[in-house]
């Protein structure tokens, strides 16, 4: 009886927030450029504000000519700046919180600064509003009656003290408030666990007690986590542990590969949801049951901008605000947020499905694809041409990486596909012309490339042993949190790494 009057005040509570995002669907622009001002007025007296005169910016056009696009790379002396102690170079309070980036590639961490405001105006306010969007499309939904199961990163903490280091994940986890504390599981004690493999164990041991109605974190390491479990207490289906599970919430990388295998695991009723937010911010909810796009969310203090890009790079130079985006366009993403980032490019791109409201997919990142021989193979194609392939096949994946094979230094060559499958297709070479031909269905450019075996010839697909990327992320000390396999590279670096293990 209690957790159901808890239950009930709690949706209550959230819902409350629906007339602000109905606000925000209904004016869109109007309330985007009032996050301009606002992050403006913030910072009029910081470095940045004096050096591109934010005291004279009024409006969108004025400070698109005055302030320039920058990268990671171009802003990073700012950010070492800010960690080494220097107050108001970018923005107006203090920043004491870094998320530290997952690349797997590079050895080199990236640092994103956190600010109070980011923290409280955007992670956590998103962190109620995905509740709030999965309460209101599910009037029957208990799902306060439980718990739900985070799966995060760790902590670092360095510089005595001073500045904390650590997954965008972990920095949430540590500064959660009490009433979200309570409703989570496992404790932050856990939560913040260096080592993977114990925090693994000790989350099992903690969480199958409980009663989890809902779970959060990255497809790739919960399947690992739930895998583990079914294992460990003999079970088929997660039901026969939390039985009153009704929702995933996921992000971070492509679910369809994953999909099928979630819902053997959650069974058919399990609703999934998902979430994009990243080190830099929170961007977009699932805001309708069984969608496949996401609401972009405009009052969060992050004012948006978009580069029509494709592979090769960008299309033009003209940089747009929500007023000007097209459907169906690849859109290179460029953020100015409450944290300090100004017009800034996090390296994602999306493609809008809806303008009425603005609603969005993830099409890819604007260095993942593969440009070997002309044939511009975006993230997007790839993961569609694969997710045909194992329907077809009736198979499942772990993990996948793509990379280009020059055949004997000629200008032709191949495609390898390094596949961690977790149920293999019955004809592996049935599969590998099903995925070869939906890849040129897919990509006209791959298509061109392929004629008569030119300039590319059929891919080769690399069957990776149970556990290769596992124990490829694990040699990278890059297990569990927000940690992820790059999909598609222009090199083989990673697929030679894979195949030195395998």
């Amino acid at each position: 009886m209690l957790f159901s009057i808890i239950n009930t005040i709690t949706s209550w509570f959230l819902k409350k927030r629906i007339h602000q995002i109905e606000l925000f669907k209904k004016y869109p622009i109007e309330v985007q450029n009032e996050v301009l001002l606002s992050l403006i007025k913030k910072a009029e007296n910081t470095e940045i504000g004096k050096n591109y005169e934010f005291k004279s910016i009024k409006d969108y056009k004025s400070f698109s000519k005055k302030v320039p696009i920058t990268s990671y790379e171009e802003f990073y002396p700012k950010i070492k700046r800010s960690i080494e102690g220097e107050d108001n170079i970018f923005w107006g309070s203090e920043i004491k919180w870094y998320a530290q980036s997952s690349g797997t590639t590079n050895s080199k961490s990236k640092y994103i600064p956190v600010s109070k405001e980011s923290l409280e105006d955007c992670h956590y306010k998103a962190g109620k509003d995905v509740l709030c969007l999965y309460m209101n499309n599910n009037e029957n939904s208990n799902l306060f009656t439980g718990k739900s199961l985070r799966l995060g990163g760790s902590r670092k903490i360095l510089n005595e003290g001073d500045n904390y280091f650590g997954d965008l994940s972990a920095i949430l986890i540590d500064n959660l408030p009490l009433w979200a504390e309570m409703m989570s599981t496992p404790n932050s004690e856990i939560s913040l666990m260096n080592k993977w493999d114990e925090k693994l164990s000790a989350i099992i041991e903690t969480t199958t007690n409980e009663d989890v109605t809902s779970l959060a974190g990255v497809p790739s390491w919960m399947l690992i986590m739930l895998n583990k479990i079914l294992k460990e207490k003999k079970c088929n289906n997660i039901l026969e542990i939390w039985k009153n599970m009704e929702v995933y919430f996921h992000g971070g990388i492509d679910f369809k590969p994953y999909k099928n295998q979630f819902k053997e695991i959650l069974g058919p009723n399990v609703q999934f949801y998902e979430i994009y937010n990243a080190s830099e911010g929170f961007f977009a909810i699932q805001d309708r049951n069984n969608s496949d796009d996401m609401l972009l969310m405009l009052d969060y203090g992050i004012f948006f901008e978009f580069q029509e890009y494709n592979s090769d790079g960008q299309k033009n130079n003209r940089v747009v605000n929500l007023s000007d985006v097209k459907l169906n366009t690849n859109y290179a993403i460029i953020i100015t947020t409450n944290a300090g980032l100004w017009r800034y490019k996090i390296g994602d791109t999306v493609k809008f499905t809806s303008l009425d409201p603005f609603r969005i997919k993830i099409s890819g990142r604007t260095k993942n694809f593969i440009n070997a021989f002309g044939e511009e193979l975006i993230i997007e194609n790839a993961e569609k041409a694969l997710n045909k392939a194992l329907t077809k096949h009736k198979s499942t994946v772990n993990e996948y990486t793509v990379a280009p094979n020059f055949i004997d230094n000629s200008k032709s060559g191949n495609h390898d596909w390094f596949i961690e499958f977790e149920k293999k297709p019955k004809n592996i070479d049935d599969f590998k012309k099903d995925l070869d031909l939906n890849l040129q269905k897919l990509n006209s450019d791959y298509e061109a490339k392929r004629f008569k075996n030119i300039t590319m010839q059929e891919l080769k697909i690399i069957q990776g042993r149970n556990n290769i990327f596992y124990d490829w992320l694990k040699n990278k000390n890059k297990l569990g949190g927000q940690n992820k396999v790059p999909r598609l590279s222009n090199d083989r670096k990673i697929i030679e790494e894979l195949l030195k293990l395998n």
